[in-house]
């Protein structure tokens, strides 16, 4: 009662200053997506000495690469669906800590089953990770500011991408790539106890919330997620709403896309458009630093039309949805680049446009979940996502192999773009929450 008449007595006090510990639980959110993909990417920088150490083939290594997906985009839902129901500290810092485990103990490995069974755990793992966040964002921030949070938390996917090859080729460099994974499964470990000791449930339960930050949570908010567990319905009556196969749909075909340059990106760099080593590491990086920056930018902004009131939310998550995907499509003119410089600055182009679609992709489960449900509906639509990440390197070295050339691959993306785009215009029906 006391700690309510505090509340009550800011709330009236006009010059109390509102802290901002919302954003330092976006950086920690941040980080641990950063670290999501420097961890996956391990395994890829590894791979020729991992190879040559246990006499592995090719077909087998594929098959310890693709380990992975199985596991983390079947796990979405249920992933989600914990984070809903025991919440969202349980399990993302469980999440973190297993995944880390399973990456640092990679280099005890002893040959093909083992590895295989290294990195189906981490896909087990990394599977809490965008669900959690996606309800922490509901609980810990106003309605006004999901974009932005969704945007900059998402961003970290890029900075660990572009960072994680240099970083990880230089570890194996100093020690081996057995230490290597011991070593960037540490980081994880310690995210995730500073995260067990930081991070509490709701903003209610925080000491370091003032009160006027709370005001601006709750009061920011049409849904007041967290305050208590109640469900409105079970997570399969989702699917009879066809804004859930809309967001499932379209974030497909932003996936699909998006696995292209960090699946097939350097080959094409290198045997396309006649880059060495050197130039190719450098140039690979640029798409994922850009789309890094464009997507937190893209979030605020979006937020921001929103605020104005001179668009709907609805008009305004299909505004940046739309302008995103058009972006997307440059990866198709980038085919028919004459220079590589045109062509990298096409794919730039094309990157940007899917992280600004991303940064609205995010706020969605938000926008449309009902009360105590965005972990699972972004769980549901991340697991079509990926499907995307593991049928678009297929299809795109299938192009490659049977007509030596990259451009019918690149083409066939750009039309997954228009299938996008046509998606959110048309079946991407009025953004509010789903009503049982």
């Amino acid at each position: 009662m006391l700690q309510n008449k505090a509340v009550v007595s800011e709330y009236e006090n006009p010059l109390v200053k509102k802290t901002n510990v919302r954003w330092v639980v976006a950086v920690l959110m941040w980080a641990a997506i950063a670290i999501n993909y420097i961890d996956r990417t391990v395994l890829s920088a590894a791979a020729p000495y991992i190879t040559k150490d246990f006499g592995l083939n090719e077909a087998q290594m594929g098959i310890i690469m693709s380990g992975f997906f199985w596991s983390y985009a079947l796990l979405q839902v249920p992933a989600g669906w914990v984070a809903d129901k025991i919440g969202q500290k349980k399990t993302l810092g469980f999440a973190v800590i297993w995944w880390s485990i399973a990456t640092a103990v990679t280099g005890l490995a002893t040959g093909f089953k083992s590895i295989l069974g290294f990195r189906v755990a981490l896909g087990v793992g990394e599977a809490g990770a965008y669900p959690s966040n996606a309800g922490i964002s509901s609980k810990w921030f106003p309605d006004k500011e999901r974009a932005t949070v969704s945007g900059f938390f998402d961003s970290g996917s890029k900075f660990g991408g572009a960072i994680a090859m240099p970083l990880i080729v230089w570890l194996i460099a100093m020690f081996d790539w057995k230490m290597t994974f011991a070593i960037i499964g540490t980081l994880g470990i310690v995210w995730g106890i500073v995260w067990l000791l930081y991070f509490k449930e709701k903003p209610e339960d925080h000491k370091g919330v003032n009160a006027a930050e709370l005001k601006h949570i709750r009061e920011g908010q049409l849904k007041k997620e967290g305050i208590d567990n109640e469900q409105p319905m079970k997570w399969y009556q989702l699917l009879k709403h066809r804004n859930i196969w809309a967001m499932c749909i379209g974030f497909f075909t932003i996936n699909y896309n998006s696995y292209f340059f960090i699946t097939w990106l350097p080959t094409y760099l290198v045997k396309e458009r006649g880059m060495g080593l050197i130039e190719m590491g450098f140039v690979a990086s640029l798409p994922l630093l850009i789309a890094m920056v464009v997507e937190v930018i893209a979030g605020w902004l979006s937020d921001r039309v929103y605020s104005s009131g001179k668009l709907s939310l609805t008009a305004t998550r299909k505004l940046f949805l739309i302008v995103g995907l058009l972006m997307a499509s440059c990866i198709g003119f980038a085919a028919f680049a004459d220079s590589a410089v045109l062509a990298v600055v096409l794919l730039c182009i094309a990157k940007s446009g899917t992280t600004i679609a991303a940064s609205q992709v995010w706020a969605l489960p938000g926008d449309v979940a009902p009360k105590n449900m965005t972990s699972i509906v972004a769980g549901m639509q991340n697991t079509v996502s990926n499907m995307g990440g593991v049928v678009g390197p297929i299809i795109t070295g299938f192009f490659v192999a049977s007509t030596g050339s990259f451009v019918p691959a690149l083409l066939f993306s750009a039309g997954l773009i228009v299938v996008g785009i046509i998606n959110y215009v048309f079946l991407l029906g009025k953004v509010k929450p789903i009503e049982a």
